[in-house]
């Protein structure tokens, strides 16, 4: 199994990166000006480190700058690194990250939307995350988290499993997994629901051109803001 990872995005801030030359771009993340302009992030949430992603950027660049034009921004540039670059300016741009193994998304989020999931890539579908904040959106958090337990206890007694903690002592951490991860879910699709931010959207080893933020992927989005 993978993980299927979210960020929320500010928008706007983002577009201001993405509209930034390079060679301005590489001279805040060198002085740390980036650093101390970077959205705050969510209390409860995690996302990238700083120095992570600073790192990449810096790296990215240093091996690669001969491809790219430093005066302009990434968005007239022509390189088949822009999807990369976009893509970590997108994270840095988050203010929050979520994520979990793809399969417990059948748990979590198809029993809330009306479209048909045939496999685990449907995920990856922006239209499926708009759906689910649509029916979460009606919820409270309690009534979500209490159902996403009785559904997963649910499936496992038809399944013949065992519910008892004296047979299998991984049922309570179980639980206790689900019970915290959809309470976060929950909590994380509120706050993306802002009108300033996006949903960015991909997964573990997934090409960075086939990560989406709002409804497009980044391939769709080069040679255009968002």
């Amino acid at each position: 199994m993978v993980e299927v990872i979210l960020y929320i995005v500010d928008r706007h801030y983002l577009s201001s990166l993405l509209n930034t030359p390079i060679s301005q771009l590489i001279v805040t993340l060198n002085n740390g000006e980036l650093r101390k302009n970077r959205p705050s992030a969510l209390s409860d949430f995690h996302r990238d480190f700083d120095v992570d992603l600073e790192g990449e950027l810096l790296e990215l660049f240093d091996r690669n700058l001969e491809l790219f034009d430093a005066d302009k921004n990434i968005l007239i540039q022509h390189s088949e690194l822009n999807n990369d670059i976009y893509l970590i300016l997108a994270k840095w741009s988050s203010t929050a990250q979520w994520s979990c193994w793809d399969a417990r998304l059948f748990l979590y989020v198809e029993p809330y939307i009306d479209s048909s999931i045939t496999g685990v890539s449907d995920f990856l579908r922006p239209s499926i995350w708009d759906q689910f904040q649509d029916s979460v959106s009606k919820l409270d958090q309690k009534m979500f988290t209490e159902s996403v337990i009785l559904d997963w206890m649910n499936r496992r007694e038809k399944l013949d499993e065992t519910m008892e903690p004296s047979e299998d002592p991984m049922i309570l951490p179980t639980m206790n997994s689900h019970n915290n991860l959809s309470k976060s879910l929950f909590n994380f699709i509120k706050y993306s629901k802002n009108h300033n931010f996006d949903l960015l959207l991909g997964r573990e080893y997934l090409d960075s051109e086939l990560w989406h933020i709002g409804q497009k992927s980044l391939q769709e989005l080069q040679g255009g803001s968002i």
